[in-house]
């Protein structure tokens, strides 16, 4: 009796066929970052924000983790820099944007899903509709993320720390006040929220964050001894203790922590220097 050979999956397949496949797996990562972001997007202008956060979070989890494969599999290409921008600006440029918008919106109607219709002096008719001039604003968080995105690609020098507020970090601002208004029920916090100052404020100041030529510390690990990274792992430790303890509210708390720590640490670098 004769026993068939078994043949292996691979047999008939050149490696120079197998690598080329590899390659395109932090290219996949990226392409689910941008996915979210349209649907974090559909949610943000349906007024759903907690929706729209969560799928923001989910784009950012793969918008970390593309980076990770793409070192891991020793893969890195000029596509996936130019692939990894363009995901950003939709899942944490366009997005802030338009929750800067609806919260903006919020402020001059009075509260949640109440929706454009304002009755304020300072509208602007479009058609059949009067909106809000003020809202559009906050587009301007869009516009500044956009050009810090193609800033970056052309810096060569952003790989152990970022200049400016990462569009991530900014993203998470700003999605992070929606959720406190709906989840921690304070009127104290919901009414600096719904401020308008408070907002516009806030779009400038992100604006200016991101953009900003102060030098930031990247969560990138070389390697993972405690004494090259001390920084990166108090942080990462203070901000899980953080969001246990305070939930939603931590996410401003950290964003500034990350801001502060970075300068100190770069004025300690200096000093040694």
């Amino acid at each position: 009796m004769t026993i068939p050979k078994l043949r292996c999956a691979n047999v008939g397949v050149k490696p120079s066929k197998i690598r080329p496949m590899k390659r395109h797996i932090p290219n996949f990562i990226t392409l689910l970052n941008i996915f979210c972001g349209c649907i974090a997007t559909v949610f943000a202008v349906l007024n759903k924000l907690e929706v729209a956060a969560f799928f923001v979070f989910l784009g950012i989890f793969f918008d970390f983790f593309d980076g990770l494969a793409a070192r891991a599999l020793n893969v890195k290409s000029e596509l996936g820099l130019q692939l990894d921008s363009l995901a950003d600006v939709i899942t944490s440029g366009l997005v802030p944007g338009i929750v800067m918008f609806q919260l903006l919106s919020m402020s001059y109607s009075g509260g949640w899903n109440i929706g454009l219709q304002a009755n304020t002096p300072d509208t602007i008719q479009w058609a059949v509709f009067n909106i809000p001039l003020i809202p559009f604003f906050g587009f301007l968080i869009t516009l500044a993320s956009a050009y810090r995105l193609a800033k970056f690609n052309l810096d060569e020098n952003q790989v152990s720390s970022f200049v400016g507020l990462p569009t991530p970090a900014n993203a998470l601002l700003i999605l992070s006040f929606p959720l406190i208004l709906l989840y921690h029920n304070n009127d104290f916090l919901n009414t600096i929220i719904l401020n308008q100052w408070f907002l516009i404020g806030t779009t400038l100041l992100s604006s200016y964050l991101l953009n900003a030529p102060i030098g930031l510390f990247a969560l990138k690990f070389k390697n993972w001894s405690f004494r090259d990274n001390a920084l990166r792992y108090i942080f990462i430790v203070v901000s899980f203790v953080l969001v246990l303890t305070i939930k939603f509210m931590a996410i401003p708390a950290i964003i500034a922590i990350y801001i502060i720590s970075s300068l100190v640490n770069q004025m300690g670098t200096k000093s040694i220097g």
